[in-house]
């Protein structure tokens, strides 16, 4: 008596394929291989088409290019009639179909053959409650099998929204839902998060993003692209490359805002290497301090304050704009060290809500040849990025700018010198074509050259404090000396404000170390004494 074979998904496989070849698909085939295609129907909860479908892809699963006319020996009205069977096999995610401009093919998902093998169901793999890196991780698959033909750009629509449904915990999905975007901006964002994240592409071409769309949407995005009114670059998300200074139309990247903003789980190196790289100051890190000035001064820089105020500065530009005017805002703080110059630009900032993007000139000069120049370069194009994603025009400061605004060489022959020139020139042309705030600060206005100081819209000279005003600066950074101490300080010793910080906190870590003297005045002008250097005993250096 023959012994009954144990049946599993590929002996019933195996069944089905046999009995249905040169049978055209009949109802006598489904009669005969009934027993057979109800496993597995039951097992992989199929139709008893879809079932039959299956079997025939996974018979030709060795072939990862399949074509229907490969198995479905029947009428082409029979193998239309079982399209809809074979689609539902493909968002069960049982088969991947190419859509070429040419012809239709399938392939089977080697996670399927394996669950095949073992005698399985296939199952999707869960793919919520994931980490942001592993969501995209999960995109690059998505817009691969997209890149392929393996998706319908509906199927993609909906593999990323199921995506984004079992993630809402990320901020990444919450943020991209939050703009408000239609599907075709939401995919081409998406598109270009994965660009940066997975390929560290930041330079992405219109043959970078033509796969995404069908020919049409592809047309009606590319226009919009080069009359620069797409919604991502409306809202700020993309924006167009630059290529020695110029706008490229044709290559982009996301903007630095929308980095931080999308991608902050992920604690990417490039984004903190660009933060470090643009050395910017946020508005709201800078501490509130008081300031104290002569009567001019104090005139001058609360003018300057009200220029930079947002809704004032925004006037003044678009009336110089529409005048035909410069619209660079330049402005230069020289006088003589510890006098509040570089403190003046911070407090501004910080009332004005505008972020500073510092310049380090040290690390702007290189030993190599043509390398400074590029670095001042970039540092120009920088500041426009800064500006293009920010709401309110950050300022550029060169601080401490001696070493770059001095009088040019005439005649340079050394290679360094020639670089210094370069460096200026390069800084002139910038400031003619800057559309923002730029504003230098110097100890040594004297050796300016004249085209640096043409170039400066406005120029304010910080002088040493009156007696008032230090009597108030004493005061302020040590609120227990009384008014006649502060006089008395004010009156002997003609400080800057530096020097009387400088002081200040001597005294606080001396009170620290030893306690509070019970002498203050004395205490306080020894410091006072030990800060003017030329003060100090000079001793002969020799042999007695």
């Amino acid at each position: 008596m023959a012994t009954k074979q144990k049946m599993d998904l590929l002996t019933a496989v195996e069944k089905i394929v046999d009995k249905a070849k040169g049978s055209g698909l009949s109802p006598e085939f489904y009669q005969k291989a009934n027993r057979y295609i109800k496993y597995v129907s039951e097992r992989l909860d199929l139709t008893r088409e879809q079932a039959v479908m299956m079997a025939l892809f996974i018979d030709n699963s060795d072939d990862t290019s399949i074509t229907l006319g490969q198995f479905l020996e029947c009428r082409t009205t029979r193998i239309i009639k079982h399209m809809a069977d074979i689609d539902e096999l493909e968002k069960k995610e049982l088969v991947r179909c190419s859509r070429g401009c040419r012809q239709v093919s399938y392939r089977v998902p080697i996670e399927v053959i394996e669950a095949f093998k073992n005698n399985e169901k296939y199952e999707p793999r869960d793919c919520s409650g994931l980490s942001c890196m592993e969501l995209f991780g999960e995109l690059e698959s998505i817009l691969e099998q997209r890149r392929d033909d393996e998706l319908t750009y509906e199927g993609l629509i909906e593999k990323i929204h199921h995506l984004f449904e079992g993630n809402k915990q990320l901020l990444f999905v919450q943020k991209v839902l939050s703009y408000g975007l239609d599907y075709d901006e939401e995919m081409l964002l998406i598109l270009f998060s994965h660009l940066f994240v997975n390929n560290n592409d930041d330079n992405i071409t219109f043959d970078d993003i033509r796969f995404l769309y069908e020919k049409w949407l592809w047309n009606h995005a590319k226009s919009q692209f080069n009359r620069g009114d797409h919604v991502l670059l409306k809202k700020k998300l993309i924006e167009y490359n630059n290529n020695d200074g110029f706008i490229n139309r044709e290559c982009f990247r996301m903007t630095s805002e929308a980095k931080r903003e999308l991608l902050s789980e992920l604690n990417l190196k490039s984004l903190e290497y660009k933060a470090k790289r643009n050395d910017v100051v946020k508005c709201e890190d800078i501490t509130p301090k008081t300031l104290f000035y002569g009567e001019k001064i104090s005139s001058q820089v609360n003018e300057l304050g009200k220029l930079l105020d947002a809704e004032q500065y925004n006037k003044i530009r678009t009336r110089m704009k529409d005048t035909g005017f410069r619209c660079a805002f330049t402005c230069l703080l020289y006088g003589a060290p510890g006098t509040g110059k570089t403190e003046t630009v911070l407090q501004l900032a910080r009332q004005t809500g505008r972020d500073i993007m510092q310049v380090n000139i040290s690390q702007i000069k290189s030993c190599w040849v043509g390398e400074s120049e590029k670095n001042i370069k970039q540092v120009f194009d920088n500041y426009k990025a800064k500006v293009k994603e920010s709401t309110i025009t950050p300022i550029l400061l060169f601080n401490e700018a001696d070493a770059i605004i001095g009088e040019r060489l005439e005649g340079a022959k050394s290679a360094v010198n020639k670089m210094e020139n370069s460096i200026q020139n390069i800084i002139l042309q910038e400031m003619e074509t800057l559309d923002g705030i730029l504003i230098a600060t110097t100890n040594l206005a004297q050796n300016m050259d004249k085209a640096f100081e043409r170039r400066f819209l406005y120029k304010i000279k910080f002088e040493k404090p009156t007696v008032e005003a230090r009597i108030s600066m004493w005061h302020e950074m040590i609120p227990n000396l009384n008014e006649e101490q502060c006089r008395t300080l004010a009156s002997k010793y003609d400080f800057s404000g530096g020097q009387i910080e400088n002081i200040a906190r001597h005294y606080a870590i001396g009170n620290i170390l030893h306690g509070e003297p019970e002498n203050v005045i004395e205490a306080l002008s020894a410091y006072c004494d030990s800060e003017r250097l030329e003060t100090k005993e000079h001793h002969k250096v020799g042999f007695r």
